[in-house]
């Protein structure tokens, strides 16, 4: 007697094999897929070059009211705000940003009559002198719009808010208003360091309190409420 396989008996085998074979062909894409994508973690790649003579580098000079420039200003005022008053809980690095280090964010930002008025706030001397035994942080806050130019001459308006918070609680946040200057440092050298956190050497040449909560009577800096 010849062996036979029913045909639903065959019907079922055939479904199992395409089934597994299916499961192989999604587990390889899965797995293909993954490594196609490295959104997850950092990724080194390397580009190797020839030199050629026949290469030519043409350099053309950015108009100064170019639209790029504009933003690339307003950045680096947040920026410059943001060092210059923000207060992390990890002190090391306040300091390190505060340092006189010509490297330093707000020393290397900033013009020598800016930075040494920055040097007379009370919350500098408190900081560069000894680190708080208690974790302390001061945010600073922009709203839309916070960056509005005054003049043609690369002064700034800058509003925000600040408050400092520490294990005796929040001090009310207070609105500022500063007005700032820049130095586009035409003519200027610059240093080899400044190519990532400063490409075109600008610097606050001058630095004002121009009101606090909307009082004009008030110009007290906010590193010199405490």
């Amino acid at each position: 007697m010849q062996n036979r396989i029913e045909p639903p008996i065959l019907m079922s085998r055939l479904l199992t094999l395409v089934f597994a074979a299916t499961m192989v062909v999604v587990v390889t894409m899965v797995i293909t897929l993954s490594k196609l994508f490295p959104l997850n973690r950092p990724q080194v790649f390397f580009l190797w070059t020839q030199p050629h003579e026949t290469v030519e580098v043409k350099l053309a000079e950015m108009p100064p009211v170019d639209e790029n420039l504009d933003r690339y200003k307003k950045a680096f005022i947040r920026e410059y705000i943001k060092a210059r008053n923000e207060i992390t809980p990890s002190i090391a690095d306040v300091r390190k940003k505060w340092s006189n280090d010509e490297n330093a964010l707000v020393r290397a930002w900033s013009n020598d009559n800016v930075y040494n008025e920055f040097t007379q706030t009370a919350l500098w001397n408190a900081l560069m002198s000894e680190i708080p035994d208690f974790e302390f942080a001061c945010p600073v806050e922009f709203t839309t719009g916070a960056i509005v130019p005054r003049s043609g001459d690369d002064t700034y308006a800058v509003n925000f808010r600040y408050f400092c918070v520490n294990n005796d609680g929040q001090i009310a946040p207070k609105d500022y208003t500063i007005v700032l200057r820049l130095d586009m440092g035409e003519g200027k050298k610059m240093k080899w360091a400044d190519r990532l956190n400063n490409p075109l050497g600008i610097r606050v040449a001058e630095y004002t309190v121009e009101s606090v909560d909307g009082n004009t009577n008030d110009k007290t800096d906010p590193l010199n409420r405490f």
